[in-house]
């Protein structure tokens, strides 16, 4: 099981599909990350919110709006599933190409992800995960820091993300370009517990 593995340990989707229903977990590159315990009352309220805007705008397009718990697979190329080595759950994942879903979650690189900033998760989040999402093709990618109050948007140019958008949280839009969405911050942004940083 994950848990006992070594540092040098790998998986697949194979061998994810088989661990236990009740646990979380996702693979970056082969390396097993745990996803528990559940994130903050807070930090679920900011993904809702953020959530609930981009689901309004984008209902009855063919963009379709999905929140953790959701995989998303990410091969490197055409291997099958069991053979793929990279398997997240961002907090938003949107996905505008229908053929990419199926009853599993999503296969190939959603047009925008989404991923709220928690103290136990944010090292991955601005390092593995976001080189993860560049390599697969994701158009964009924010994340989104609940106590500095600030947002930093990637998006890809010629394969690569490059330096990032950075927006404040409170009394500004943020515009994705994902059909021209924008998502207005509350006056009084909610908070995570704790810093959060690399």
């Amino acid at each position: 099981m994950p848990q006992l593995a070594l540092e040098g340990d790998r998986f697949t989707y194979g061998d994810y599909r088989r661990w236990p229903d009740d646990e979380r977990w996702e693979l970056i590159d082969g390396r097993a990350y745990d996803m528990c315990p559940a994130p903050t009352r807070n930090h679920q309220q900011m993904v809702l919110e953020i959530a609930a805007q981009a689901h309004a705008f984008l209902r009855g397009g063919p963009c379709e709006v999905n929140v953790a718990p959701f995989d998303v697979r990410l091969p490197k190329t055409d291997e099958a599933d069991d053979r793929v080595d990279t398997v997240v759950q961002p907090d938003i994942a949107v996905i505008c190409d229908p053929q990419k879903l199926d009853d599993a979650g999503c296969r190939g690189a959603p047009d925008w992800v989404v991923e709220v900033l928690s103290p136990r998760t944010a090292a991955k989040d601005q390092r593995e995960k976001r080189d993860a999402y560049e390599r697969a093709g994701v158009r964009e990618y924010w994340l989104v820091h609940p106590t500095d109050r600030t947002l930093m948007i990637y998006r890809l140019t010629e394969g690569a993300y490059g330096r990032p958008e950075v927006q404040p949280l409170v009394g500004e839009t943020a515009v994705s370009a994902i059909a021209g969405l924008g998502i207005a911050w509350p006056s009084a942004t909610t908070e995570v517990d704790g810093p959060v940083g690399p």
